[in-house]
């Protein structure tokens, strides 16, 4: 029996992967043009990085006394806001590439990393790392942004507790 091809393919990206040299984004864009060329009827959706993206991030660097932070922003979004707009989209027609989907705020990851300290009761001298190179010049540059897109409902706090 012939596999049928989907109705409907419904995939989540990252914001920022067509700018952002990062081997992942990287990865998630080479999907997505493999979905735009496959002629499948799709709907690509890009979202900033996950609230618990940052929590992973603050957990493992933050068992130092000195806790090293990247030195720009994120736009955090909840997962589970995320999973309700894919479903929303699984449910309309196919829309090739949607409106990106961002968090609620976008702050400095040092801003983030004091909120989190604060939600986990750590005290911890805060280090913002400027590291040179593409990656880095790209976040920096706002990259991983999208403010024009800023739909997300539950901040990184609210997250936390």
């Amino acid at each position: 029996m012939l596999a049928s091809k989907p109705a409907h393919l419904v995939y989540v990206s990252i914001v920022g992967c067509h700018e952002v040299p990062l081997p992942y984004y990287k990865q998630k864009l080479a999907a997505e043009r493999v979905i735009i060329d496959s002629g499948v009827p799709h709907t690509i959706l890009r979202a900033t990085q996950f609230h618990s993206l940052l929590r992973t991030m603050f957990d493992s660097t933050s068992k130092l006394p000195l806790m090293l932070v990247p030195g720009f922003r994120f736009q955090p979004v909840d997962e589970a806001e995320v999973g309700l707009e894919l479903a929303t989209l699984a449910q309309a027609p196919p829309a090739g590439k949607a409106p990106e989907m961002g968090g609620p705020e976008i702050r400095e990851a040092v801003d983030f990393a004091r909120t989190y300290l604060a939600a986990t009761g750590k005290k911890r001298t805060l280090v913002p790392l400027k590291v040179p190179g593409s990656t880095y010049r790209a976040y920096r540059a706002g990259g991983n942004l999208t403010p024009g897109r800023a739909v997300g409902v539950r901040t990184f706090e609210d997250y936390l507790t």
